[in-house]
């Protein structure tokens, strides 16, 4: 299997971000979503910033280069550790390192995890520049972004605000800091070109992120659905798609029945309350969902 990096397209892409509680189905309706697409010829990305990611076991890929590709148009890439310092490295994390160090003696990757403890969420600020600059890079038609379970994502959407709390802190702090030793550049407009990043990326989830719920009809699940509305909404970010996982539509048996009875009132609740959205429910399988043939059914009923 070959794996090669796609011809850059003039278009942005079209991104579509899965987010979910833990458990419930996101990355196996992202891997569809992203069949679906590939399969009408665009070149599309599934990109998993979940700490434990699954895309490559859900298509059953085994080359570790990144990006990995399926098949034709279908490509992949899980975000780790390695990538994250990549991105802080190509901003200007030695920059503000040798400010630091002008009057501290740290080492650079001890400096690395200072910062990361220091401002929470600092390294999800970078998966969402990451994305935003691949997105404008044109490399991809359509990118699907696998996240992690839903209170890292949470954090990861309050990020650019968190960070802007904290930069509007830092020219007291910094103000006594001139310039660097080797670039001279003063500290002040690296700080500023942090703010300025960090209202970007906000933007960039605004105006150019799809968002797709996936929820299970069990009553944790959602509860928790009407938590994630608001503090989306608090940010001025909208969900286009809600997808109910794992519904009983057979009930060829006594526990399925009982399973049925059970969901119903969540269904009715989501649909009721929810009924503005695009809602598409996905039966239970009785097998697991894995390898293209399988996730080809899933995406029948996404995409009908």
């Amino acid at each position: 299997m070959t794996d090669t990096t796609p011809q850059v397209h003039p278009n942005q892409g079209n991104i579509i971000m899965f987010t979910g509680k833990g458990g419930v189905g996101k990355t196996t309706c992202a891997t569809a979503t992203a069949l679906h697409h590939a399969a009408s010829g665009k070149e599309t990305l599934a990109i998993s910033t979940d700490a434990t990611p699954s895309l490559a076991h859900i298509f059953e890929i085994t080359s570790d280069k990144k990006p990995a590709k399926v098949r034709e148009s279908l490509y992949i890439n899980e975000l780790g550790v390695d990538e994250i310092k990549e991105m802080w490295d190509k901003k200007f994390g030695k920059e503000v390192h040798e400010v630091f160090s002008s009057f501290v003696d740290i080492d650079y990757e001890i400096f690395v995890e200072f910062m990361t403890s220091l401002l929470p969420g600092l390294s999800d600020e970078f998966t969402v520049d990451y994305i935003r600059e691949l997105n404008q890079s044109g490399s991809y038609e359509t990118i699907i972004w696998d996240t992690a379970p839903l209170g890292q994502t949470l954090a990861l959407l309050q990020t650019p605000s968190m960070l802007s709390k904290h930069l509007r802190m830092a020219p007291r702090i910094y103000s006594k800091l001139k310039v660097g030793k080797r670039s001279r550049e003063p500290i002040l407009d690296i700080i500023k070109r942090w703010d300025d990043l960090s209202a970007k990326n906000i933007d960039f989830l605004r105006n150019e992120v799809k968002f797709t719920m996936v929820t299970i009809p069990e009553a944790l699940a959602v509860e928790q659905l009407e938590g994630v509305f608001r503090e989306m909404d608090r940010y001025g970010l909208m969900v286009n798609q809600l997808i109910i996982n794992n519904v009983v539509k057979t009930k060829n048996s006594d526990f399925l029945q009982t399973k049925a009875s059970q969901q119903k009132p969540y269904l009715e609740h989501i649909h009721n309350k929810y009924h503005a959205l695009q809602i598409v429910e996905l039966p239970m399988f009785p097998y697991e969902l894995k390898g293209m043939a399988r996730l080809r059914e899933v995406e029948k009923i996404l995409f009908p």
